[in-house]
């Protein structure tokens, strides 16, 4: 159902808006988490730092469907809040098309540079051949992963977020059990993995399109509109294009970080592959919540009711802290137990590896919420250089600090301990750009 979140309470508005959003991205963290979790407990050690490693470069292609996904959300919700309905269902033509070409050149650049890419990494070669076979299926998926995220970006635009989240519910579940099935009976290996979740992914997507589109079809316009608009697509541009940039740009500072990780063996890589997974499970939320809050801040905009985006932006700082508090106690005194869900028979320096990993970050998951709250705001008014300012200086200070303490006796824990330093400045400078752009945009 499509709801306006341009009326009623902000605090209640935005609850009843996003706890749906963070359903889905829990369950859509299943299907990392699941292909992790099997192929580390009936593949091996070896299988789990295959799909870790290889999981850092589909981050690259996630980072463009990412971009594609929030630059026609952003834009439609603004069309659907003023009810500009002509021009909103032209911005959904439009972002259709263009993601399609932009997904046929990433389909052709993923099969040509794969394997070039993980030498680059310095993937260990008992997990070279697995993390390609992964990487090879994955590139047939991109299609379904594009036309998904442009599915769930409409959804969210028009203010329904508990539709995506039944397709996640019974796709992730599903995801799951053809795992096991994929992997434990017919022994598939990591190419069980990896089908698994092509299949998954393929039947969401064709299921998310169709009723998608049934839903703008309802929505009568009073004119006839354009199937592919230059106008529109520049808007769709001017947000889609910072938000790929920097999206990739985190990914090839993870390729980078990863690089640094293989460096030190399959143990720890083994330990980070699980940690991160568990990480990003909270960032992902995080992230998904802040783009729940472009939906509303961009509404809102588009119906000339600016002054609510204070309100919206109190309740989501309370919000993202009332998450934050059980991940952190989980993560920081039980992360063994959760760690013990990914290895089996797992040797000491990789379960060394993931607690310490968690012990240091999960303290800080109050502070970056912050920041993914207030970029959510960026996002929604279209500040983006504002916004890639502030992602690119916690990116530059991860990397640029992981690779140096990593050459320190902190060793492998010295990568660690960049996230928090990063994450602190990057919330700062985003709650300055905030605070200034909210006062100075028109």
């Amino acid at each position: 159902m499509n709801k306006d979140l341009t009326v009623g309470k902000p605090e209640t508005v935005l609850w009843q808006f996003c706890l749906p959003l963070f359903g889905s991205i829990i369950f859509q963290q299943l299907y990392n988490i699941a292909d992790s979790l099997v192929a580390g407990r009936f593949i091996g050690e070896n299988a789990l730092a295959a799909v870790g490693n290889s999981y850092e470069i589909t981050l690259i292609f996630l980072a463009f469907a990412f971009g594609c996904n929030i630059g026609c959300s952003v834009v439609v919700s603004r069309y659907f809040g003023a009810k500009q309905y002509s021009e909103m269902k032209s911005t959904v033509s439009t972002a259709i098309l263009s993601s399609g070409i932009l997904c046929v050149i990433l389909m052709v650049f993923g099969i040509l540079s794969c394997g070039f890419l993980l030498e680059k990494i310095h993937t260990p070669p008992e997990v070279f051949a697995d993390s390609k076979l992964y990487l090879d299926i994955y590139i047939w998926s991109l299609p379904f992963v594009f036309f998904y995220n442009i599915s769930t970006g409409i959804f969210s635009a028009l203010g329904d977020s508990k539709t995506p989240f039944i397709f996640l519910v019974i796709s992730s579940c599903t995801n799951i059990l053809m795992d096991i099935w994929f992997v434990a009976g017919f022994h598939m290996g990591v190419a069980g993995v990896a089908c698994a979740t092509f299949i998954c992914q393929g039947i969401s997507c064709v299921l998310a399109l169709i009723i998608v589109m049934k839903r703008l079809h309802g929505i009568h316009t009073p004119k006839p509109y354009q199937k592919f608009s230059v106008p529109l697509f520049r808007q769709i541009a001017l947000i889609a294009i910072p938000i790929i940039f920097q999206q990739s740009f985190i990914s090839v500072g993870n390729i980078i970080i990863q690089g640094v990780i293989n460096s030190f063996g399959s143990g720890v890589m083994a330990g980070y592959s699980a940690a991160v997974k568990l990480n990003n499970l909270v960032i992902t939320s995080f992230t998904t919540l802040g783009n729940g809050i472009s939906n509303y801040t961009a509404q809102n905009l588009g119906a000339g009711k600016k002054e609510r985006i204070k309100e919206g932006f109190r309740a989501g700082v309370k919000m993202v802290w009332f998450l934050s508090l059980p991940f952190f106690a989980v993560y920081f005194f039980f992360g063994k137990n959760l760690l013990l869900l990914f290895l089996n028979e797992p040797t000491e320096t990789a379960m060394q590896t993931g607690q310490m990993f968690l012990r240091i970050l999960s303290p800080f998951y109050f502070v970056v919420s912050v920041k993914l709250v207030a970029d959510g705001i960026l996002r929604g008014a279209s500040l983006m250089k504002q916004f890639m300012i502030a992602t690119f200086t916690d990116l530059i200070l991860r990397v640029t600090l992981a690779i140096l303490l990593s050459r320190t006796s902190f060793g492998a824990t010295g990568i660690w301990c960049a996230w928090p330093i990063g994450w602190t400045i990057a919330t700062i400078l985003s709650l300055l750009f905030y605070q200034k752009g909210l006062g100075t945009k028109k």
